[in-house]
């Protein structure tokens, strides 16, 4: 018997959607340049923000968000991409989805964490710049402008090549759960909290994060 489950709560799924917006602006920005880099950084200020938020909603979030929920083993990882994972991999993230969100997580923080002490000697510092050696802007300016933008964009056009393929392949939707929160399933398993409860929590969860990002950037500045 098919049922639909709650798998994406709603706080997971406005990250999800307001951390594509804020890379593509940052992105476009860094793009444009010259006065759309205040822009830039308010973008790159956005994306810490919904990093720290999405860190702390993986350990107190809804059941599926956690990452509890999609560690996989290498054995395991292994298997699922030989084809011979099992359908309870296909609720949540999957164990080859659990690898691409570490992976995006970790390349932000340091995209965000690079930017925040890069300085391109002509119109843009970051933040951060006055706080770590001439030999640390350098490198992280390099690692910014080049090394990290590059991976940045493979694995964006990685995520959506995976989309493309479960779509065509596998008749698999990923978009539209993290749309609407739903997955119709014959695999009995437990719904993520999604209340006024937990969406209250997640908001001040949110703000704090926003403020800390703020007293941070206002006490370098």
């Amino acid at each position: 018997m098919r049922t639909k489950i709650r798998v994406w709560d709603l706080p997971t799924r406005i990250f999800h959607w307001a951390l594509v917006l804020s890379v593509i602006g940052s992105m476009a920005t860094a793009q444009i340049g010259g006065a759309a880099m205040s822009w830039h950084f308010r973008s790159g200020y956005a994306i810490l923000t919904l990093l720290m938020f999405r860190l702390i909603w993986g350990v107190v979030g809804g059941q599926w968000s956690r990452f509890t929920s999609f560690i996989y083993t290498p054995h395991a990882t292994w298997a699922y991409l030989r084809g011979k994972g099992h359908a309870g991999q296909s609720i949540g993230h999957s164990p080859a989805g659990a690898v691409s969100v570490f992976v995006l997580l970790a390349v932000l923080l340091a995209q965000v964490f690079s930017g925040l002490t890069s300085d391109d000697e002509i119109t843009s510092a970051g933040p951060l710049v006055g706080l770590v050696s001439s030999a640390w802007v350098s490198n992280a300016t390099f690692y910014h402008a080049n090394v990290g933008k590059l991976i940045l964009l493979g694995l964006v056009a990685l995520h959506i090549g995976a989309i493309i393929y479960y779509q065509l392949n596998k008749k698999q939707n990923l978009l539209l759960p993290m749309i609407n929160g739903d997955k119709v399933t014959d695999i009995v398993r437990v719904s993520s909290k999604d209340t006024a409860a937990t969406r209250t929590l997640a908001m001040a969860i949110l703000t704090g994060c926003a403020l800390l990002v703020a007293g941070v950037i206002k006490l370098a500045v």
